[in-house]
């Protein structure tokens, strides 16, 4: 028996390496194909929906006043509760009047003696008009006569209105609260020196209505023009448009007002224009009104009559280089992309405007897991579930007084096998 020689022995062992694997194979053997990804699938729901917008905006009250004092004076009283909600007419300061009591007491007896003059002077008016008619008196002393008259008349009218004048100075020592709202903090304090039409005292805003301002885009508010001109969408004139309001606690919108203002112009720096809607705030048996001006306010406004739409669940919408698109499972449960375009939300779904047919199966689970053209095994799920979670039924349970009384039932969606 010959002798292999390290480097026979070496090519010997590498042709054990190339024939092995092969020897032991069984014939007609493959890889072990993959089964198919297992996802979820919901039809659409189908239901009328309104079309609608969703804004920001501020709350602000529809009145809004600056109290000054028309006099100068030191304060004297501060009459109100900082804070608090005040009437219409409420005293809120007092002014020292001491000096316009004096004024007023000056102008009333001003005003006495030129009265009295004025009644002395209309007695030698006469007696001359008298004596002129008897042709017993020269016109100088007829025509000074008269010009006496007249100017007593002038000083009765000057006197009046400088006893006016310093009844005011009286009236305005005294403040009252010219509209009714909630008052702020008071900005001066007994004793203290305030300057008439200079210092502001305190503010008050109104507090019921309440306003809410907000910006409209240039392509919505031209969207809605073109809908009033061909009659899908009723004008301001025609109706009061409604609007829903939430603020930063609220989960949805409860508060329900009407749009009452559109600004006569575009802001060409923000293509924006400007809308005002008004809110009721009505004042609760308890505690303070919900309302206040300056809170950040989240608007929706429904746009147009119901219309039929398609509705999907948020996580059955993928994004693709910033195309939306869907994944629907056809009749040989071959994966489609879809691309779509997205409308608005309704009840925590998004409407479908293009690209979905109603009673298609769309993927809401295991979207990472199948590509276009993969074949999947579906099962039924529910858009209103949550991901990972079971579907929820909308069904009343056997027995109950819904389902005892025959009374109408939601039907679950179930997609087309």
């Amino acid at each position: 028996m010959a002798t292999l020689t390290p480097r026979g022995a070496f090519c010997v062992f590498i042709l054990a390496l190339l024939v092995l694997p092969g020897c032991g194979e069984a014939p007609g053997a493959h890889p072990q194909k993959l089964p198919p990804a297992i996802v979820i699938v919901s039809q659409p729901v189908e239901m009328p929906v309104v079309d609608k917008k969703d804004y920001t905006g501020r709350t602000d009250a529809a009145e809004s006043v600056e109290i000054r004092a028309r006099v100068t004076g030191f304060l004297n009283k501060v009459m109100f509760e900082e804070g608090a909600e005040v009437e219409k007419d409420a005293p809120l300061y007092e002014i020292d009047d001491r000096e316009y009591q004096a004024d007023l007491a000056s102008a009333k007896a001003e005003h006495a003696g030129a009265l009295a003059h004025q009644e002395k002077t209309t007695t030698d008016f006469k007696r001359m008009e008298a004596l002129k008619a008897k042709g017993a008196t020269s016109a100088e002393e007829y025509d000074g006569a008269d010009a006496s008259k007249k100017e007593a008349d002038a000083s009765v009218q000057s006197a009046e209105a400088k006893q006016e004048r310093a009844q005011l100075n009286v009236d305005f020592s005294r403040i009252a609260a010219p509209i009714a709202g909630k008052i702020s903090r008071s900005q001066i304090t007994e004793g203290n020196l305030v300057n008439a039409d200079k210092t502001v005292l305190t503010t008050i805003v109104s507090v019921e209505p309440m306003h809410v301002y907000f910006d409209v885009d240039e392509r919505t508010m031209l969207t809605l023009r073109e809908r009033v001109r061909k009659g899908s969408l009723a004008s301001k004139r025609d109706q009061e448009i409604p609007v829903l309001m939430g603020l930063t606690t609220d989960k949805d919108y409860p508060h329900a007002g009407t749009i009452d203002f559109v600004e006569n112009r575009v802001d060409p720096r923000t293509g924006t224009i400007r809308v005002r809607g008004t809110f009721k705030n009505p004042r609760p048996e308890r505690g303070e009104r919900v309302l206040d001006a300056g809170l950040f306010a989240r608007i929706r406004v429904p746009i147009g009559e119901p219309q039929p739409a398609l509705l999907v669940a948020e996580r059955a919408i993928g994004t693709d280089q910033g195309q939306k698109f869907l994944y629907v499972v056809n009749e040989e449960n071959e994966v489609v992309y879809r691309p779509v375009q997205l409308g608005a939300q309704h009840d925590g779904l998004r409407a479908i405007d293009e690209g979905l047919k109603a009673g298609e199966r769309v993927i809401i689970d295991g979207l990472q897991r199948v590509r276009p053209g993969s074949v999947v095994e579906p099962k039924p799920g529910d858009m209103h579930s949550r991901p990972g979670g079971a579907a929820r039924d909308k069904r009343p349970a056997s027995g109950d007084a819904a389902g005892e009384s025959g009374a109408e039932k939601k039907p679950t969606e179930t997609p087309s096998q």
